[in-house]
């Protein structure tokens, strides 16, 4: 995704940032720890390498991820939040916890459950 040059506010800048069905699961998964591409790759279910690929250029671009090359061979590869990362990441905790709720007033704490959520 091109970053635009213009924006109305800071909150449609932000939103670009991590809009998607990917994005605030991969800023999830790298919360945990630092990754590699087949690391995220398998701890996403459905996501396609091209798409996670697509996604985590973007989100260095915005400044939320820096990617680590290792000299060596094979080749090692490593994800990480930068401190920009760590601050959307508590934007998307507080997310999370509105979409729990309102999952239990919907009577999905099943699917809560499973997910280890509750």
């Amino acid at each position: 995704m091109k970053m635009r040059d213009e924006y109305t506010c800071p909150l449609e800048l932000t939103h670009d940032a991590i809009k998607g069905k990917w994005k605030p699961i991969i800023l999830w998964q790298l919360s945990k720890a630092p990754q590699s591409l087949s690391g995220l790759r398998h701890s996403i279910a459905g996501i396609s390498q091209k798409m996670l690929i697509q996604h985590l250029n973007e989100l260095i671009q915005y400044g939320f991820v820096a990617k680590t090359t290792f000299e060596g061979y094979p080749l090692q590869v490593e994800y990480d939040l930068t401190d920009r990362g760590r601050k959307i990441f508590d934007a998307i905790t507080i997310m999370q916890t509105v979409g729990i709720e309102m999952m239990i007033e919907d009577h999905k704490e099943e699917l809560l459950r499973t997910k280890g959520l509750l």
